[in-house]
């Protein structure tokens, strides 16, 4: 193959970025090479130009939504003593996911009074900017069983940063500075469900909004313009549930699915619009668990407390989208970690108070293939074919998992305490957190 390093360069500059290589020095390296055997040139061309194994993670579930990571390579053990830990620091109480962009990610926590969004330095963990506010609980919210939050993940959109605390409050801030651009009150303002254990339904962006479950009259869902937050669209009358909301691409159309008590509905994130919908018996706050979505049309979701696990069926009828329950099953319920599909089977933690086994289940027929309780409450990313499982105890695994057993490849512990937010992966740069400190790891 002859290498044209010229339109390589054209086509993949966002990459070379990506892998933080300066491009006046890889184009000096090349115009040099030119000189050189090309079988040489070959090789020094993989040298110069590294796979690029770092890809951002700026919202909950990650650049695709679905906890997978893409384009990197992962070895099949780590040492002894787990992957080397980067950096780690005290941070505060809260459930609230890690995202990511660039050489920054950010997080929420809370410490004394306050809820605080903070920026990091991803390399280092030293704290680039912090926005700090006055919280009190709104009535009714359980802070003392479940802790006091905050629970939802930030989204990092168009140099922004939009994120919702405990008791709903939602502010979009500049990634850069860390200074308030707008501010919304979605309980008091909007008034907006209230539920036991708090807001938790994470941000989603599409085009220039950024749109949340919010509830009430008119407004089950919420669109505001990022740019200002003023109001795209509000509509919808359902109370919500803590589940995040997923953008799909089905029937030739951007559908955002989102978990309300007692509903779960596709609608058309540009308008609106109702464009299916499908009753479940499940009160909105004893869901947790984000839907998981394939390109076979299949939709799963799952809650605990004996609710069990849906899979719907969606077609596509004359660019109209219907949508039918293709099974129900008990033995698998989610309670607030995440689900992963890989091929027609989907692996997660199943179960709330009781035995808590990792459960693998077939899409579709809806049977359980297996359990393991090695596991046990769990949360998981999914990167070149293996599983990287942190477990609520603080112990790390690197597992494979199959329709036909679960394998663990290398196991640590990492911290004490409980560790109910998932795990991130920032090409093979690990970032966790329970709820006093955060940390970063290199997974080998």
């Amino acid at each position: 193959m002859v290498f044209k390093a010229k339109e390589y360069g054209q086509r993949n500059k966002k990459s070379y970025s990506s892998a933080r290589i300066p491009l006046p020095v890889i184009w000096l390296k090349v115009a040099r090479l030119k000189q050189w055997n090309r079988q040489f040139v070959s090789v020094l061309v993989i040298l110069a130009f590294p796979l690029v194994t770092r890809g951002d993670w700026p919202r909950w579930g990650g650049a695709h939504g679905n906890f997978t990571v893409q384009n990197v390579k992962l070895a099949d053990a780590w040492p002894a003593k787990g992957p080397r830990q980067i950096w780690r620091r005290r941070l505060g109480d809260g459930y609230s996911s890690i995202v990511t962009s660039g050489k920054q990610l950010v997080t929420m926590y809370r410490a004394g009074n306050q809820e605080h969004v903070v920026a990091m330095n991803a390399l280092t963990g030293k704290t680039v900017w912090q926005h700090s506010d006055e919280v009190e609980f709104l009535e009714g919210t359980n802070v003392k069983e479940f802790g006091p939050g905050p629970l939802a993940t930030p989204l990092i959109v168009d140099g922004r940063v939009c994120a919702v605390g405990v008791t709903g409050v939602l502010h979009c801030l500049d990634f850069a500075s860390g200074n308030v651009v707008w501010k919304r009150d979605l309980a008091s303002a909007f008034q907006g469900t209230k539920l036991y254990r708090g807001y938790s339904a994470s941000p989603i962006a599409f085009r220039d909004t950024v749109i949340l479950p919010v509830g009430g009259p008119g407004r089950g869902l919420v669109a505001f313009r990022i740019k200002d937050g003023s109001i795209a669209w509000q509509k919808h009358d359902f109370a919500i549930s803590h589940v995040s909301p997923i953008m799909i691409r089905f029937c030739n159309q951007d559908q955002l699915v989102v978990v309300a008590e007692k509903l779960i509905a596709g609608v058309d994130p540009a308008t609106g619009q109702m464009l299916w919908r499908h009753e479940h018996p499940i009160r909105g706050g004893y869901i947790s668990s984000t839907p998981v979505w394939h390109d076979d049309g299949r939709l799963f979701f799952s809650a605990a407390y004996g609710a069990g696990s849906r899979c719907l069926q969606l077609a596509c009828d004359a660019d109209k989208t219907t949508v039918k329950e293709m099974w129900h099953n008990t033995r698998m319920r989610v309670h607030h970690s995440n689900v992963i599909r890989v091929g027609d089977v989907v692996y997660g933690s199943s179960g709330d108070f009781s035995a808590i086994p990792f459960t693998a289940l077939n899409m579709k027929t809806g049977k359980v293939l297996w359990q393991d309780r090695q596991l046990g409450r769990a949360s998981s990313v999914y990167a070149d074919g293996k599983f990287i499982v942190l477990q609520e105890d603080g112990t790390l695994m690197l597992a494979s998992m199959t329709p036909k057993k679960l394998t663990v490849h290398a196991k640590a512990k990492l911290f004490e305490g409980r560790a109910w937010t998932g795990p991130i992966l920032d090409g093979k740069r690990l970032y966790i957190r329970n709820r006093e400190e955060i940390m970063a790891f290199e997974i080998p």
